[in-house]
């Protein structure tokens, strides 16, 4: 699934990407692409406590990608929009 997001983000030009962050997982990864709301499902191991959750957020992202990237809108909500680059 890492290797999709590269590809999309690639493909579309854009700079940023919409997640959806289900925390309390058994480990961080992207799950899936939903269509409908155009955006990743994210499970997070980290609990949504004091940005615990965001912070892995942008910690994973920014391994997976090798960019520096920020939480642009979201912080309280499940839903996310992250700027890339």
């Amino acid at each position: 699934m890492a290797a999709a997001v590269k590809k999309w983000m690639c493909l579309t030009g854009k700079e940023t990407i919409n997640i959806i962050v289900k925390p309390n997982s058994p480990k961080t990864e992207i799950k899936a692409f939903d269509n409908d709301n155009q955006a990743y499902h994210v499970d997070v191991k980290a609990h949504p406590e004091k940005g615990a959750a965001n912070k892995e957020i942008i910690k994973y992202f920014t391994k997976l990608l090798k960019k520096d990237v920020r939480i642009i809108s979201g912080m309280k909500i499940r839903r996310k929009t992250l700027r890339i680059g």
